[in-house]
């Protein structure tokens, strides 16, 4: 070849290869093909260049799958179960194994500060510190899904594999509690042993600081038999057994007596009993962090009134009243309030300082109106803390009654409101009412990374009253 002709270079990447951009929170990759369109592409992460499988095509976007990198993530690290990825089979319980902690906590930050912008065209003064813990063996609550297989001759005890209504055959679970990821092969067995092992669709996992339960669901009676194998299992195992024959209401213990099922908030001196059907944090670890800075942002003083809006079992309720002058819990199920009546006179008995005046009640709180929120009286701070639908009621409520003074009467708005949130998108609708509509400014706002190796993002946000929307509110 003459040296005046160019030899050829290769290409860097081969032809049709996407270079990925950034992470969607159900951690797939984000592309952009020549023409614009958008190709959302699993197993790839942020600044990789990857061949890729398309398997769904629409007019502005490509669903796919990762089927060779050809340039790595600095982000990327082996994930830590061998039941996660993309193979035939894979569990589908984690989304984000492949990418480092570190890098998860950031997508979850991202995803939070879009959200309150682009929802809510809130953003907030300052970001707090994500809050993080222990990555593996932390979900102390889940929900096992239980198959026997007739071809394979064996029962399957799991999370659904990805995208798919079949059970994982999973020999291990890294992000249950060690003791608990160990029973999974004992479990499928002591289930293939019964008499009822078709019958049995379900074990729930709910695991308290010293009890481990095991919530049995069995669509027919179960035999002596099978009562005396499972009271067996638990005896060698140290499972607290309960059963469910029907709804959650019918769920008992195999056997009455034994320690409580519950959980410590130790700086607060406070211990929490719980039902294994009732709502509690499935992370305990990052559980203690956010009920601790959550009180530090709230900062009740002894002689504040604050009220608890979705108290639960009174998980920050308690510990408010450790430091606040009175307290007020609300909770939509009866059931949960009676729980933290008990509660709360088992953690007042004893006490070097009593708790402070506490009473809880029942009400259903997606139905808020500004008439029933004076009638609840002033009080000087929140804490919200609502279920995936968030507190939109209770946001519209406060924001009719800072545009209709005349409801108001004496009543004044909180100055200050700490919001934990379990669904960003929900955090940032609600924040939109309270910062445009009801006088409040978004101060602070931060992730909790409550599920690690999942899409779930927790997170919390503080909203200051701005002392000029209400005459008579300036701290």
């Amino acid at each position: 070849m003459s040296a005046d002709v160019p030899h050829p270079i290769p290409a860097p990447y081969p032809d049709g290869s996407l270079a990925v951009e950034s992470l969607d929170i159900e951690a797939q990759g984000i592309a952009h093909r020549a023409d614009g369109k958008v190709v959302f592409i699993e197993g790839a992460l942020p600044f990789e260049q990857v061949s890729v499988s398309v398997h769904r095509k629409k007019n502005n976007w490509e669903a796919a799958t990762a089927t060779a990198i050809h340039r790595e993530s600095s982000q990327r690290v082996r994930p830590g179960c061998p039941h996660f990825g993309l193979h035939a089979g894979a569990c589908g319980g984690c989304k984000m194994q492949h990418l480092h902690p570190s890098a998860q906590v950031a997508i979850k930050q991202r995803v939070l500060e879009d959200n309150l912008w682009h929802l809510g065209k809130v953003k907030a003064e300052t970001l707090l510190r994500p809050i993080e813990g222990p990555t593996w063996g932390y979900r102390y609550r889940a929900r096992l899904s239980v198959r026997h297989v007739h071809k394979k001759g064996v029962v399957l005890i799991g999370f659904h594999e990805r995208k798919s209504r079949y059970v994982a055959d999973m020999g291990v679970c890294p992000v249950l509690p060690p003791h608990v990821s160990a029973m999974l092969g004992p479990l499928r067995e002591l289930i293939f042993g019964l008499d009822a092992r078709e019958t049995c669709p379900q074990i729930e996992l709910a695991a308290g600081d010293t009890v481990t339960a095991l919530v049995l669901r069995h669509l027919e009676p179960l035999s002596e038999d099978d009562l005396a194998r499972l009271r067996a299992f638990g005896q060698q195992h140290g499972v607290q057994w309960w059963l469910q024959a029907k709804g959650p209401d019918t769920v008992r213990l195999l056997d009455e007596g034994g320690e409580p099922l519950a959980y410590g908030l130790p700086e607060f001196g406070i211990t929490m009993p719980f039902k294994p059907t009732d709502f509690t944090q499935v992370n305990p670890a990052i559980n203690r962090v956010l009920v601790t800075r959550a009180l530090r942002l709230l900062d009740a003083q002894a002689h504040e009134r604050v009220i608890d809006w979705f108290c639960g079992l009174g998980n920050f309720t308690l510990p408010i009243a450790t430091t606040a002058g009175e307290v007020l819990g609300i909770e939509g199920s009866e059931t949960l309030v009676a729980r933290s009546r008990e509660n709360l006179q088992r953690n007042a008995a004893g006490r070097a300082r009593p708790l402070a005046p506490t009473r809880f009640a029942a009400r259903n709180l997606f139905e808020m109106t500004p008439e029933l929120l004076v009638a609840d009286g002033t009080a000087d701070k929140w804490l919200v803390d609502p279920p995936r639908e968030g507190a939109f009621a209770l946001a519209k409520a406060l924001a009719d009654l800072h545009q209709q003074p005349a409801l108001r009467g004496d009543w004044l708005p909180p100055r200050r409101i700490v919001y934990v949130s379990c669904n960003p998108a929900t955090l940032a609708r609600d924040a939109g009412l309270l910062v445009h509509q009801a006088g409040y400014r978004c101060v602070l706002a931060g992730a909790v990374n409550m599920f690690p190796h999942t899409a779930h993002v927790e997170s919390m946000a503080v909203f200051e009253l701005d002392p000029a929307a209400v005459p008579g509110t300036a701290a």
